[in-house]
């Protein structure tokens, strides 16, 4: 698996909290029952010895903390100007906490009464320390209001726990109880232990996100907690991250154009520019953005192009539509294309056809699974395939239809790139051309969404009919698609009225804020989406009409994007600093956890027993 795809499969971990009054009403019965549960385990060391009671004592002392805590934690933090924390993820928060201390009240009840001791005290003093960390953790985290006001509104839960407890006791038992030595010895022992904690958590911080901001000048907590934002809010606010490590640079954009009766009937883009990295930022929705700048049928197909040509903001599209305007005013038309042509060489796979003084590649290397092809790879096929043919533009696509998680890029040095140089050696270079019919539909395939790998655009479909011959050009607008579907696809149109096809995707970002992180369509409901493709190539040949083609290219100057040495130190970084913290993090947090554990339950400052 590529690292690009290691790091978009984090966003599985993003998910779609609860509301609010879920997260109050789970609050209230798992407290009531945390109280019962624990007097049902150890009688002998429960508050009142009544089921009833002690489940009432556990709603007041867990369930109203965590409900206060939930409200002030929100308050805290939008006080601070802080993001991200709204009342249903600050809810959420404390009942996950207030379940971890429920948790590990019950367990030590276990133990309680397996050894006969009393260790209530002490298992919520423990518990009331994790989630304390816990809490300043996940506000340090997300929220951006940096490490130390964490650290005081972290507290908010744990010290209303406690402050109920004692109320609870102390109208409930003898005021003795309540000694100025044992109110210190708690006070010292708690404080300590969260200074123990909470110096573990800002360590392996610090460690982890030393990487991005010496090789970068990016803080992680920013990135992730930015990251978020967007994934909850779809705000932008991540793009201007990247503009602090973006870059500009030259690349290049090609089109073909068909002309009606009444004007331009089809335009098919391909734009060496990547529709990255994902959701709506930066370039993410670039197909459907930039199709939506033309007032006729556009599809906008995925050039060559890897995530170091991803846009640093939605406002660089512009770039490229005032390229593609700019070219077609210039553009020279003809009735003359020619039949659509098919080349293999071991695992490369190219259809041609030549429209006026123009061709279009369409590569793809189904059935092996593939990933972009860099840059410079589709230049090299662009200027060989000009010299070779002897035309005066080569819009090279990359079909991204054929999809596994071992997936690669087609890079400089690989053995791909010299199949799909041989393979351009072996087009015949045309010299029948016949006049041209153009046919177009557009379905946004309403009943699917990106859940089930379709974007914004859903799916294009342009059958091109020459000398009798009809093609089928399906666009779907996504991220890939899972290898095999290509060619059941394929399968499933044959016995309709055309001659060729070819299946690709936009390789559209937009999708790639699921749980499955990379979601290539065809994972699910094929034979619903093959039923869209039918129903599309019907409706497109139903609009065919004689048209004129002309071909047009464009350079593409100052375009800010990731940057092809800042991309893949960004990716790289990630990859690297989660896969350290997957041995750092375990390595400080046990160790703290276990030596707060030995300071509560065995420190020379004994509360109970």
């Amino acid at each position: 698996m590529s690292s690009m795809s290691s790091v978009a499969g984090l966003s599985k971990y993003i998910q779609t909290l609860p509301v609010t009054k879920k997260s109050i009403t789970s609050i209230c019965i798992l407290s009531f029952l945390t109280g019962v549960i624990y007097c049902l385990i150890a009688p002998q060391y429960s508050i009142t010895n009544n089921l009833f009671l002690e489940g009432l004592c556990g709603f007041m002392v867990l369930g109203v903390s965590s409900i206060m805590s939930g409200s002030l934690n929100q308050y805290g933090v939008k006080v601070l100007h802080g993001i991200n924390l709204k009342i249903k993820h600050s809810m959420f928060l404390s009942l996950l906490s207030m379940v971890f201390i429920s948790l590990i009240l019950i367990a030590g009840g276990i133990i309680s009464t397996l050894f006969h001791m009393d260790l209530f005290i002490n298992s919520l003093l423990f518990g009331c320390v994790l989630v304390y960390g816990f809490n300043t953790l996940v506000l340090w985290s997300t929220t951006q209001i940096g490490f130390s006001k964490s650290a005081i509104i972290a507290f908010i839960q744990p010290i209303l726990i406690l402050a109920l407890l004692v109320l609870i006791l102390f109208l409930g038992s003898d005021a003795s109880l309540f000694s100025t030595p044992l109110i210190i010895n708690v006070t010292i022992k708690t404080m300590i232990a969260c200074l123990i904690f909470i110096l573990a958590i800002y360590s392996f911080i610090s460690i982890a996100a030393s990487p991005l901001k010496k090789n970068l000048g990016i803080g992680m907590l920013d990135l992730l907690s930015l990251f978020i934002m967007h994934m909850n809010e779809g705000s932008d606010r991540l793009e201007s991250t990247f503009k602090d490590m973006g870059e500009p640079i030259d690349t290049i954009v090609t089109f073909i154009s068909f002309r009606g009766a009444n004007g331009i009937k089809s335009l098919f883009i391909s734009p060496s520019v990547h529709p990255g990295p994902l959701g709506n930022i930066g370039g993410s929705n670039m197909p459907t953005i930039l199709a939506n700048k033309f007032d006729h049928f556009t599809m906008v197909a995925h050039g060559p192009s890897t995530h170091d040509f991803n846009p640093i903001s939605v406002s660089e599209i512009d770039k490229i539509e005032n390229c593609v305007k700019d070219g077609l005013e210039n553009i020279e038309y003809s009735k003359k294309a020619s039949k659509f042509k098919r080349y293999t060489m071991n695992a490369a796979n190219i259809g041609v056809q030549f429209f006026n003084r123009g061709m279009v590649i369409l590569s793809t290397f189904a059935p092996n699974g593939s990933d972009d092809i860099e840059f410079g790879v589709g230049l090299t096929m662009m200027t060989q395939s000009i010299s070779k043919c002897d035309v005066k533009d080569s819009v090279i696509v990359d079909c991204h239809n054929s999809f596994t998680p071992e997936s690669g890029e087609v890079l400089p040095g690989n053995p791909e790139v010299f199949d799909l140089i041989d393979i351009i050696d072996k087009i015949e270079t045309e010299e029948e051309f016949s006049s041209i019919r153009v046919g177009c539909h557009a379905d946004t395939m309403e009943t699917l969404d990106k859940h089930d790998g379709i974007g914004e655009s859903g799916l294009k479909t342009m059958i091109v009919e020459v000398d009798n011959q009809r093609t089928a050009y399906v666009l779907f607008d996504s991220n890939n698609m899972e290898i095999g579907f290509r060619q059941e696809i394929i399968d499933a149109v044959k016995d309709l009225d055309i001659d060729e096809i070819e299946v690709m995707t936009t390789d559209t970002h937009t999708v790639n804020t699921l749980s499955r992180g990379y979601n290539p369509v065809g994972i699910e409901k094929r034979h619903e989406i093959i039923e869209y493709v039918i129903k599309s190539i019907k409706e497109a040949i139903d609009d065919l009409e004689e048209v004129e083609v002309g071909t047009g290219t464009k350079k593409i100057k100052n375009l800010n994007t990731f940057g092809p040495k800042n991309s893949t130190e960004l990716i790289s970084t990630i990859s690297s600093v989660v896969a350290v913290s997957k041995i750092i993090a375990p390595v400080l947090l046990i160790t703290a956890l276990f030596i707060v554990f030995i300071w509560i339950f065995y420190g020379n400052l004994q509360i109970i027993g």
